[in-house]
């Protein structure tokens, strides 16, 4: 569904991604583990277009979609949830969900959307007139994940979705990432929360330096020694 094929990417300058090549098959959850400064969101904003590809080749579908407009990519059904969350936070909770869908199909469909959205989250149901800026941290990442949900994403991409948030919500966003497979959209994601992520990912991908250095399902990763050593303090 998608692949990426030997791909540099550069800030200026400084090359942070070297020849990268993975791929991402319909249906699945596929996680990109690695340190702070590995890569990773490199990786998914290279993929939505917010970075220029400077060597190789990312196809989506079958379609070549290397350095074309994050608009373009979007339209095509490859949706980006940020890192930080990156919501309108004077905008309400409704009106954040509605800016996920402002043309197409999603748009077409955004009443339809909206009910599935408040149906996995209900909280956001009850929070609908509230202004984004003002919800908790856990409520604000669903926010998040709903307005990707709202673009009727073929593919959705995950960039630390547990970041700063506290123990006790981790689990539920990744349930919630879980269910997100179930409505039949596939799964890209980033994640420092390593043991957690491959035990229910389907294959991982081992980031370091910008380079893949390692692939395998989630539980041949677990049971790595480099892995244990290097990520788990095993």
């Amino acid at each position: 569904m998608l692949k990426l094929e030997n791909v540099d990417m550069s800030y200026g300058d400084l090359q942070v991604l070297w020849d990268v090549s993975f791929e991402v098959h319909e249906g699945e959850i596929v996680v990109l583990v690695g340190a702070n400064g590995a890569g990773k969101s490199s990786i998914i904003k290279t993929i939505s277009g917010l970075q220029k590809v400077s060597n190789g080749k990312i196809t989506f579908n079958g379609g070549d979609v290397t350095n074309l407009k994050p608009e373009d990519i979007l339209k095509k059904g490859l949706v980006h949830v940020p890192e930080g969350r990156r919501l309108f936070n004077e905008m309400t909770v409704e009106e954040n969900l509605i800016m996920g869908a402002l043309w197409g199909e999603a748009k077409e469909k955004r009443a339809e959307t909206m009910e599935i959205c408040y149906d996995l989250f209900p909280k956001l149901r009850d929070r609908r007139t509230q202004l984004a800026g003002t919800l908790s941290g856990g409520e604000q990442q669903m926010v998040a994940v709903a307005r990707g949900l709202m673009a009727k994403p073929k593919l959705l991409m995950f960039d630390e979705p547990s970041l700063g948030l506290a123990p006790v919500l981790v689990q539920d966003i990744f349930d919630i990432i879980k269910s997100v497979r179930k409505q039949g959209i596939t799964v890209l994601l980033v994640e420092q929360n390593v043991q957690a992520t491959l035990k229910f990912c389907d294959r991982a991908y081992v980031l370091e330096n910008g380079k893949i250095v390692m692939e395998g399902t989630g539980q041949q990763l677990l049971n790595d020694d480099h892995v244990k050593e290097a990520f788990l303090g095993i």
